[in-house]
């Protein structure tokens, strides 16, 4: 397993929104990380909207965020989800993502 850490912010007023979305995610969106390798998939939020997220790739970063694309769902969900995101420039969230350098860990 590949551990990645991905940073993004959230827009100011739409927090609680973006969280209410993520606490009801379409059973088909999950299912289809679930095919394409994403597990332990956590998202990680500080008051000001700076947004963690964290999971285990089976492969790689790069396999993982390819085989989402190949799945409908997927665009469906990064359209509805977009305009949550600030400083992605007009990309969709996926496509906007950038793989953290792990520096440490520890079991």
């Amino acid at each position: 397993m590949k551990r990645v850490g991905f940073i993004f912010k959230i827009k100011e007023g739409m927090i609680e929104e973006y969280k209410m979305h993520h606490s009801a995610v379409w059973p088909e969106f999950l299912e289809a990380l679930y095919r394409n390798g994403w597990r332990n998939y956590s998202i990680f939020l500080k008051p000001d909207g700076t947004l963690f997220g964290y999971f285990e790739a089976e492969t790689s970063f790069d396999a993982s965020l390819e085989g989402m694309a190949k799945e409908e769902i997927n665009s469906k969900w990064q359209e509805f989800m977009k305009p949550y995101f600030d400083e992605i420039n007009g990309k969709n969230p996926d496509t906007a993502m950038v793989e953290l350098e792990e520096v440490f860990h520890t079991d």
